[in-house]
């Protein structure tokens, strides 16, 4: 059976048409997928009964199965979603001010196994479908209806940055962000794709001709510093991977974003910033420091307050912008790098 969820218009348009059906009923299609949230073809009511026979013959949806629901006091959803293979994953909403982000996950585990990350500790199974990762946006859409919306009325921003490398899953990515643009609407400015520095990515994305934020998880300035952090990343050198920023800059006229997650005595001294800051003199980005969120197994703490103003105090006198992101979701293990494969 073929999931129909990650098809886009004119795809359901030629589903429609093999199916012996006007192809504008592709379109109806799609409505029903990407703004009504259907989760079942009984709902789809202006339908030909001919046509939905047909697409319970051969097709599925594709909806996850939203297994446990957890919310924290800074109204941050996480949910834990079961696809079809069983196979796990977590997602999160964040309500801001000004926009209602959701964080996709691209891949079941992670590859890349930062040493300060949770989600590499569950292991890699197996990349994301374009519909697994819009189910994800789907899915958050639905919890803000039940709620509320937290003053919003729906999902405006997607970021990139859950469970896996989103590069490493690259064609199912860029489908995922096509399909956010063209079928729910959302501005190609509103999505973030973080990368841990994957080269030959970032210059395929470049060439993509879609003015998305790139972001590189970068944790280091220099070589030895990062692989001690990222040891099953070293393939392309700090200055390598900054050099792919560039071009992602020049190429689409898009600012960059650095993230930094500072670790107590390991990568926050005055040293790294001053290192950090030489290497990004002249490129059109910012800094985002992340406060390392604690997980089971992980050796790391977080840098203190001073430490973490120190460090941004030092880049903003070499001109780098830099931001502190704030903590969102750590109560019930939301945050960055502690979202993880789970089994309960």
């Amino acid at each position: 059976m073929v999931p129909l969820l990650g098809l886009n218009t004119e795809e359901l348009r030629t589903v429609a048409a093999t199916s012996g059906v006007q192809a504008f009923r592709g379109n109806q299609l799609a409505e029903w997928l990407y703004q009504r949230n259907a989760r079942d073809f009984d709902r789809m009511s202006n339908l030909p009964p001919a046509f939905l026979e047909s697409l319970q013959k051969h097709f599925i949806i594709g909806r996850s199965k939203i297994i446990i629901t957890q919310r924290s006091t800074d109204g941050t959803v996480k949910l834990l979603l079961e696809l079809s293979d069983g196979a796990r994953i977590e997602t999160v909403g964040l309500p801001y001010s000004s926009h209602y982000s959701c964080c996709v996950s691209t891949q079941a585990g992670c590859p890349v196994g930062c040493g300060f990350c949770a989600t590499g500790q569950s292991g890699f199974k197996r990349n994301l479908t374009a519909g697994e990762i819009i189910d994800q946006v789907l899915s958050i859409g639905e919890i803000l209806k039940e709620t509320g919306n937290h003053g919003r009325g729906r999902v405006d921003h997607v970021t990139f940055m859950g469970m896996g490398e989103p590069l490493l899953n690259y064609d199912a990515t860029v489908k995922t962000l096509k399909l956010l643009n063209n079928e729910l609407g959302l501005s190609a400015r509103n999505l973030t794709v973080s990368t841990i520095g994957q080269v030959p990515g970032i210059r395929r994305l470049s060439q993509e001709k879609l003015p998305v934020t790139l972001a590189i998880s970068l944790h280091a300035p220099t070589d030895d510093l990062r692989h001690q952090l990222i040891p099953g990343f070293v393939r392309w050198t700090v200055a390598e991977i900054i050099s792919a920023g560039r071009d992602y800059v020049s190429q689409t006229g898009r600012r960059l974003t650095i993230e930094y997650c500072l670790l107590n005595d390991v990568n926050d001294h005055a040293g790294e910033a001053q290192q950090l800051a030489d290497l990004l003199q002249g490129l059109n980005c910012h800094v985002n420091l992340i406060p390392f969120n604690p997980a089971e197994g992980l050796p790391y703490t977080a840098s203190p307050p001073q430490h973490v103003q120190a460090f941004s105090n030092l880049l903003a006198k070499r001109g780098i912008q830099v931001t502190e992101r704030a903590r969102r979701g750590a109560d019930i293990d939301a945050a960055c790098g502690q979202l993880k494969q789970r089994n309960c």
